[in-house]
């Protein structure tokens, strides 16, 4: 043939990172974005509420003004006395919907404004003191890591400070009662006075961000392991991340291309090897740490599924949560592709991503209820009301039935498996994905203020007990030198440094393990011990092996150790199908054992 199906072609790169440049991919997703789509989202997700924002001081001065004297001043706390219990009492109806909107708008103004424009100049200045100044020694490196911090802040304080200068002579703060009867006139101030309103908390959130990130100090790899007692009961994990299922026989992922494998067969083998050695030295827990589909299509999950299925045992133990490609990929083959914020797409694939969880182990994990402090029902459970309505969405896709299930995603999570024992382990499955509606920024994470909430609400009911704290993206950025720049930004947690705060109070019993990355690493940051998981398909094979990490944990003296961990490689097909066993390794490198234990130069 001219041109083998099999082999895939350009189309299959798209949207590639590992073929194309950022560059290459922005400029087809200018060419090709719906105008209409984008004018309609911008205004709902940040014109109107500008205006909003904006209009709020005209209305409540211009009203102040127009009272004199002490009638204004009595008036005018009465009436804010007034709103304050306006809003305690929506906010006391709402309940968890309001806070969430409410946290959502916030940390999305972050998201938007602050933590963008602070991460580039954060890590281009340390990827420039990385690059002129590689062998410093620790302790230079760490203080060189919070000037950094402090002066990527200092940047965007300055920038916003300029953006506040530029904005306040269009500015106006008193309405008058004329603006009632050409209110077209209020956009121009409005716009100009929210400006000046997100200027000042960015000069402000800035310099407190960077100050918070300085202050935590600069991750480092794990220097040492726990040795574990012969007599102590232990915990064996298999961590795996990432193995991004596609639907089709053929089919190459979106970030990988045609540089990265086809169809599911590694996933096949990762799993038939990790049966083997159960059946040799069980597993007590099998983790994956989000992105089990590349694009979170319906055909994309049987085939996880189908492959699962396929190793009960392994099913059985089987923990998985949501990552940024089961979620928030609007379109595996259009990143141009952009969905309206009322859209019921996003709310198909978390729900095909919850059915898929429900599946495999909803009467394992318990939603949290935060009302009571204590576990509530289980996943199973709390999904059972809305079975009718989740099958006719599923079938019809309608705003109506995506409007009545929205809050079934967000009260789901934390799902926790709890400890057997008082001194057992337990596990905490998070969702860390931030809401997003564009393909080109579907790797945004975000841990929500009610999910760090119950999990630590979780974790005190069982002082004595270990935790294993579970999520996609990762909290900050690896302390190891990249290549590239890009690789050094736009894809961590974007409150990972206020996450980190909020387990550090549980550091010695908790171990947090995420993916998201496809980078090998075990270190700590703020003494919280973490895990990080390579994708065993999304990696380049190198002798055509893949590998992945096997966890030894146990507990005692109300600490949760961590052990040195097992290698297991995984023996994989060439691109041409034959059997890496029928192939001769190279002449200058013997093939390694199956299960070894981790040199340090693997955690980097």
């Amino acid at each position: 043939m001219l041109i083998d199906p099999r082999l895939g072609d350009a189309d299959d790169d798209v949207a590639s990172t590992k073929s194309r440049s950022l560059v290459a991919i922005g400029g087809r997703l200018l060419a090709e974005i719906s105008l209409p789509k984008l004018v309609l989202a911008w205004i709902m997700l940040i014109g109107l509420p500008a205006i909003l924002l904006g209009l709020a001081p005209l209305v409540i001065l211009g009203w102040a003004t127009t009272i004199s004297g002490q009638v204004a001043t009595a008036l005018a706390g009465f009436w804010s006395l007034l709103i304050v219990a306006g809003l305690v009492t929506l906010a006391w109806i709402g309940g968890k919907p309001v806070l969430r909107a409410a946290e959502q708008s916030f940390w999305s103004l972050n998201a938007l404004a602050v933590q963008p424009v602070y991460a580039l100049f954060r890590e281009g200045l340390r990827h420039i003191i990385g690059k002129l100044a590689p062998d410093l020694r620790p302790r230079r490196h760490e203080h060189l890591y919070a000037i950094a911090a402090i002066g990527g802040g200092i940047l965007v304080s300055t920038l916003s400070f300029l953006f506040v200068t530029l904005a306040w002579p269009a500015s106006r703060w008193v309405g008058e009662a004329g603006d009632i009867l050409a209110p077209h006139q209020l956009i121009i101030p409005a716009f100009a006075n929210a400006v000046v309103i997100v200027g000042c908390y960015v000069m402000g959130a800035a310099l407190v961000w960077a100050l918070a990130d300085g202050a935590l100090g600069r991750p480092a790899d794990l220097m040492a392991f726990a040795d574990t007692p012969s007599e102590a009961r232990t915990w064996r994990v298999a961590h795996l991340s990432d193995p991004h299922a596609v639907g089709e026989r053929y089919g190459f992922r979106i970030e990988s291309g045609r540089i990265g494998p086809q169809g599911n067969e590694r996933i096949r083998r990762v799993f038939d090897r990790l049966d083997a050695i159960h059946a040799e030295h069980p597993l007590d827990l099998v983790l994956i740490t989000g992105d089990m589909t590349d694009a979170g299509r319906s055909a994309e999950w049987a085939e996880f599924m189908d492959a699962v299925a396929d190793h009960p045992e392994l099913a059985k133990r089987l923990l998985i949560l949501p990552g940024n490609h089961d979620v928030n990929v609007v379109d595996r083959a259009n990143p141009a592709r952009l969905e309206l914020p009322m859209s019921p797409g996003k709310r198909l694939r978390q729900l095909r991503t919850l059915s898929a969880i429900d599946a495999l182990h909803g009467e394992k994990v318990f939603c949290f209820n935060s009302e009571t402090g204590r576990l509530g029902p289980t996943l199973t459970e709390r999904l059972a009301p809305y079975r009718s309505d989740i099958a006719a969405f599923a079938d019809t896709g309608g705003i109506r039935h995506s409007l009545r299930l929205a809050q079934i995603w967000d009260d789901a999570f934390p799902m926790i498996v709890p400890p057997k024992t008082d001194d057992g382990i337990g596990v905490v499955l998070l969702n860390s994905n931030a809401e997003a509606h564009f393909s080109f920024t579907n790797a945004l994470g975000i841990i929500s203020a009610l999910q760090a909430k119950d999990l630590m609400a979780a974790m005190e009911r069982y002082p004595r007990a270990g935790w294993i704290v579970a999520l996609h993206h990762h909290l900050v950025e690896y302390p190891t030198p990249a290549k590239a720049f890009s690789e050094r930004i736009g894809t961590a947690l974007i409150n990972g440094s206020w996450f980190v705060r909020q387990l550090r109070p549980f550091a010695g019993r908790l171990v947090l393990f995420h993916g998201h990355r496809h980078t090998e690493w075990i270190g700590e940051c703020g003494g919280i011990r973490i895990v990080s998981a390579s994708s065993p398909v999304m990696n380049p094979a190198q002798n055509g092996r893949v590998s992945f990490l096997i966890h030894t944990l146990a507990v005692g003296g109300g600490e949760l150790g961590l052990a040195a961990p097992e290698r297991v490689e995984v023996r994989l097909p060439d691109e041409r199908g034959r059997e890496e066993a029928d192939l001769p390794p190279p002449a200058d490198q013997a093939v390694s054992p199956a299960i070894g234990s981790m040199d340090p130069e693997h955690r980097r």
